[in-house]
């Protein structure tokens, strides 16, 4: 009898059906990962705003004499640290010494004049109370001859109406009338003493004024020179260029025995403690930027060590505004070009304690906008 065989499903059916599964959860699995992936990328392109259009930055103080001389010492070397103080060099200082010395005696000479002429304003005022006094004896004297001139005029008086009865005789009465004229005589002679008086006291109340003018000129006089001697001074002291802050010594440019003149460059100090990051962020990237916000900050040269600091301000205005041609776009012609704002970010210390940063490095800043609005929103609820 023969046997019946029943229909086997083939071996390769099944392999490709599961093959076929796993192909599809693969497939669904990276498409999973994939759109996660674009999200979270997103998400960080949203709070992390980033350029390389980035550079190290700080405050360079050049080095330039106040006095013109010759450079007689230099004290430092390219790239050598200085403390603030240090003196840096120094020129010549025998002409500025000897300008102190004419300067010393001339000031000298002119406060000798002082009390000489504090002494003539003394007794011109001695003279003043002295003639004010024969003021007051003359006024007196003629208070009397007015007195003895009203006496002899009654006496007058009484001697004509007496001689006109016969009752004094001619003799009495011609005495009388010459008492009377006398007495006349001495009271505008007295009136001539007090207008002599008080005119000389005039003159003499002038002298002092001009004796006080005249201290008052010297003492003027004397400022000025006092002046003159502390420019002196002040130039010798210019003759030692001292370093205004700490830093690093460049840009070097003084050699020994130079005639340098007033306001010549000699050398730049960099202060490696203050420096900062000026980014030129596009104005496409500002709108969530704001100062006080985290930023962290890779460094081409120290492309394994991740910098920290914060936004500290943002430009008035984009850096082609500021340049030396600005664009005037007034023309017929305009292309609109996507402008850059400097943002300047200050350097967290505690990330640079070492001041391993040099001014010009290239930088790659990422400011995290999303963070720090996050914390502000957790605080105010």
């Amino acid at each position: 009898m023969d046997e019946i065989i029943q229909p086997v499903a083939s071996k390769p059916a099944r392999w490709n059906h599961k093959r076929n599964a796993a192909a599809v959860f693969v497939f669904a699995l990276m498409a999973i990962i994939g759109i996660a992936a674009v999200y979270l990328y997103i998400q960080y392109k949203d709070t992390h705003i980033t350029t390389d259009d980035a550079y190290v930055d700080g405050n360079i103080s050049t080095i330039a004499s106040r006095v013109s001389g010759t450079v007689v010492k230099i004290l430092v070397n390219d790239n050598q640290l200085v403390k603030k103080g240090d003196i840096l060099l120094e020129l010549d200082p025998g002409d500025y010494g000897v300008r102190v010395n004419e300067a010393l005696s001339g000031l000298n000479a002119e406060k000798e004049k002082i009390p000489e002429i504090g002494a003539r304003v003394d007794a011109a005022k001695k003279q003043v109370a002295e003639m004010s006094a024969m003021v007051q004896t003359a006024k007196a004297n003629l208070e009397l001859q007015e007195a003895t001139l009203a006496q002899a005029e009654i006496d007058k008086r009484r001697a004509e109406s007496l001689y006109g009865k016969d009752a004094v005789s001619k003799e009495k009465y011609e005495k009388m009338i010459t008492g009377y004229k006398v007495a006349s005589a001495q009271v505008r002679a007295s009136a001539e003493q007090v207008r002599q008086a008080e005119t000389a006291l005039e003159t003499q109340k002038a002298v002092v004024k001009q004796a006080e003018a005249s201290r008052t000129s010297q003492l003027a006089v004397t400022k000025q020179k006092e002046a003159v001697l502390e420019t002196a001074q002040l130039n010798f002291g210019y003759t030692r260029i001292y370093a205004p802050k700490d830093g690093y010594v460049t840009r070097k440019t003084v050699e020994l025995g130079n005639r340098i003149k007033e306001g010549q460059p000699l050398m730049a100090v960099v202060s490696l403690s203050d420096i900062f990051v000026t980014a030129n962020y596009k104005e496409t990237q500002l709108e969530k930027v704001r100062p006080g916000q985290n930023v962290e900050m890779k460094v081409d040269t120290f492309s394994e060590k991740t910098f920290k600091g914060k936004v500290d301000s943002i430009m008035a205005g984009t850096g082609a505004v500021f340049s030396l041609f600005p664009p005037e776009n007034a023309t017929g012609n305009y292309v609109k070009v996507v402008q850059r704002i400097p943002v300047k970010i200050a350097i967290d210390q505690n990330s640079d304690p070492e001041h391993i940063l040099r001014i010009g490095m290239s930088v790659v800043p990422t400011i995290v906008v999303g963070r720090k609005e996050s914390e502000d929103g957790n605080k105010k609820k």
